[in-house]
């Protein structure tokens, strides 16, 4: 179990990650809706995620979103590298009644984000533009090579479900076992 925390004079942040789980997710962020898309990122990542966030949601939600990205991150990279006996590269397109987004990503150890979903406004009380924010957190910190490319669709819950799930299948198949791929890269090191 890999251990993170992070303490800002915006955020109290600790999580706790199983790489290899059952998919059992503890979220408590203070941001209803983003705690939702975590816990469906768990369960079909197949990973255990435990996140605890105090953060000023009296201003917005903006610092709690980015910077648990952070830590899950941190979290992810402690238990992924060095990339060793693992596919490296996944990818997963979800679908979510009349959405579809598709996912790819390279555990390359560098950071890049392309994020291609057409979204603004809200979901209930959520700021939509803050998905963004969590992706780039995400991706740069961990870091790994990430592709998030919209398909279709109306429903912004359903786009961004999509979205969190896409990773989440991602990831699972990106960080399989394989004992023949040794360090997966042509370089000798990622």
């Amino acid at each position: 179990m890999i251990e993170v925390t992070r303490e800002t004079k915006e955020t109290q942040i600790s999580v706790k990650l199983e790489l290899y789980g059952k998919g059992k997710a503890t979220i408590d962020t203070g941001v209803g809706f983003f705690d939702h898309m975590l816990e469906a990122f768990t369960k079909h990542a197949h990973i255990d995620l435990e996140v605890s966030c105090k953060g000023d949601t009296h201003i917005d939600d903006h610092h709690t979103v980015e910077d648990v990205g952070i830590v899950i991150a941190q979290a992810f990279r402690q238990a992924v590298y060095p990339v060793k006996n693992i596919e490296r590269f996944g990818n997963a397109t979800v679908v979510m009644d009349e959405a579809s987004v598709t996912c790819d990503i390279d555990l390359s150890n560098r950071g890049f984000l392309v994020f291609e979903l057409p979204i603004g406004g809200k979901v209930g009380n959520f700021d939509v533009e803050l998905v963004e924010e969590f992706f780039r957190a995400f991706a740069f910190n961990l870091p790994l090579t990430l592709h998030l490319i919209y398909n279709r669709g109306k429903n912004k819950h359903h786009i961004i479900e999509a979205a969190f799930k896409a990773l989440a299948v991602s990831i699972r198949r990106a960080v399989a076992y394989n004992e023949n791929a040794g360090i997966p890269s042509t370089k000798g090191v990622l």
